[in-house]
């Protein structure tokens, strides 16, 4: 039996364009809000219709030393163009990317999660250092 791990893809977001770009400091200080962007295709594009798009994005947080992960958010993209009319007729497209805001009291690494309709589960992640 395989585990879910095992199938979850990474690679170089400025090849791959499954791959979620997290854009955050570098440093941030202790208890202090900022802002993560985490967004796909940032340099080669994504298709966003009916047929191929992505479907959710997941943002997590793991503080350095600690054994467990913390979600900060789950996001879903629900409108790719589906109506009555047909594929890539519908009057609404979400866009791939979200932006949260949180604040951490230690350092630790970001972790992104993109689920494409056709290709699956696709991680990247970013450390992120406190003063």
């Amino acid at each position: 039996m395989t585990e879910l791990s095992e199938r979850i893809q990474k690679a170089d977001w400025k090849k791959e364009k499954h791959v979620p770009v997290i854009e955050a400091p570098d440093q941030v200080k202790a208890g202090e809000f900022f802002e993560v962007k985490v967004s796909l295709g940032k340099e080669i594009a994504h298709p966003n219709t009916t047929e191929h798009h992505i479907s959710w994005i997941s943002l997590y947080f793991h503080p350095e030393g600690e054994k467990f992960t913390y979600q900060v958010g789950h996001f879903e993209f629900s409108a790719h163009g589906e109506s009555a009319a047909g594929p890539n007729e519908g009057p609404v497209y979400t866009h791939h990317e979200v932006t949260a805001s949180l604040k951490v009291g230690k350092p630790g690494t970001l972790h992104a999660l993109a689920l494409c309709n056709i290709h699956g589960l696709w991680e990247s992640s970013k450390e992120i250092g406190v003063s």
